[in-house]
């Protein structure tokens, strides 16, 4: 979710430890929506649910949430808890927030922060991107090479923008490629939009929607499916090794 963004994040410290059970494929449909007719979500304010599984059992829930600050300033935050296995017993969540401001063309990262908490463990790390002085860096519970500042780019994106920015850029059939640093790490990320929408199904409900996936994760995938009308991935999936990993599935949306 890290939404993209669940990758880089520590969903799989939380949802460890289930059993493999076969994953339902959603079924694919043939029409296609051209550019033109995509009509890619406004940055709006609202408060998503998902449901989280792993390797096919649930382990818990997600809610993602954007926040109009003011003027150009926005945050989104991603919450994550294990509610199920050994997740759940531990009592392991995660929390993630990035403020932004947007530019219109680009959301531009200020700060960031990311609190892990178990019964017995808790941790939290601190980054800001300085834009004035062209670096990032983070500090608190994290290695020390990992807290060296990273020089920055303009278009560098945080773990939890990146699915904003996946929501704000995808078009049918077209390329995606973006730069992530966060906690301390650069990576490239390269997406694919696939040139038809397709039918997905999640929970009870069924989506026309746009998968969009990662071309350069080499044995890790990542695929989000984008509805129109809806402000968020409506399904994030997590693969490894060719089989279903993190999946994380809307259950509900509303404006904040």
């Amino acid at each position: 979710m890290t939404i993209a963004f669940l990758k880089p994040v520590v969903l799989a410290s939380l949802l460890t430890a289930l059993p493999v059970v076969a994953q339902e494929t959603a079924p694919t449909g043939a029409a296609a929506l051209p550019p033109a007719e995509w009509d890619p979500p406004a940055l709006e304010p609202f408060v998503a649910t998902y449901q989280a599984f792993y390797k096919g059992k649930e382990a818990g829930d997600a809610t993602m949430r954007v926040v109009h600050d003011d003027g150009v300033r926005w945050r989104v935050d991603m919450a994550v808890r294990g509610r199920r296995g050994f997740a759940g017993v531990l009592g392991l969540n995660l929390e993630q927030s990035t403020v932004f401001d947007n530019q219109g063309a680009v959301y531009v990262p200020l700060s960031q922060s990311t609190v892990k908490k178990a019964l017995f463990l808790g941790k939290k790390v601190t980054g800001t991107y300085d834009w004035r002085d062209g670096t990032a860096q983070w500090q608190g519970d994290l290695k020390k090479e990992r807290q060296r500042p990273i020089p920055l780019q303009p278009g560098d994106q945080s773990a939890l923008l990146l699915n904003l920015s996946l929501m704000r850029d995808a078009r049918p059939g077209q390329p995606l490629r973006y730069r992530y640093v966060d906690v301390g790490r650069v990576r490239q990320y390269e997406y694919q939009a696939a040139a038809a929408t397709e039918t997905v199904q999640v929970g009870d409900l069924s989506y026309d929607a746009l998968r969009v996936y990662r071309t350069n994760g080499g044995n890790d995938e990542t695929i989000l499916w984008i509805a129109n009308g809806v402000p968020t991935p409506v399904r994030i999936l997590q693969r490894e090794d060719g089989e279903d990993a993190i999946d994380l599935r809307l259950t509900e949306y509303q404006g904040a």
